[in-house]
């Protein structure tokens, strides 16, 4: 492992990249969103999803086969309050593995292919199954 002098700038990757599945809790009024950062900055966030409410049917429509179906949404910067990986928590699955354990299928792609294409990639809060 290369030591990182205090006078180095160390090679930094932000978990919160494009791609990365995230869940964000938002005020005024309050909100929870689930889906795939589209573009983060500070202005605001883009995110590829669903209101945490709605994840159940939207996972029932594509394990029905219906098209997915998914809102692309610009949350202002004075909207977040907070934004998490959607990471699994101890025995709690994250939402993107429940949502795989639905459907059969991996939410990052669908979330981010007409947007990031490839880039996209492994979201930071995708797992390996």
């Amino acid at each position: 492992m290369p030591s990182t002098s205090f006078y180095q700038d160390p090679q930094t990757v932000s978990p919160f990249r494009p791609g990365a599945l995230v869940i964000a809790t938002l005020t005024n009024p309050r909100e929870k969103f689930w889906g795939a950062i589209l573009q983060l900055s500070s202005e605001g966030l883009s995110l590829r999803g669903v209101d945490v409410a709605g994840f159940d049917d939207l996972a029932s429509q594509v394990k029905s086969g219906e098209p997915f179906t998914s809102g692309v949404v610009f949350f202002p910067m004075h909207r977040v309050e907070r934004m998490e990986l959607d990471l699994p928590e101890g025995n709690l699955l994250s939402l993107a593995q429940r949502f795989a354990e639905k459907t059969g299928q991996d939410p990052a792609p669908l979330l981010v292919s007409e947007f990031l294409g490839s880039a996209g990639g492994k979201g930071g809060g995708e797992k390996e199954r």
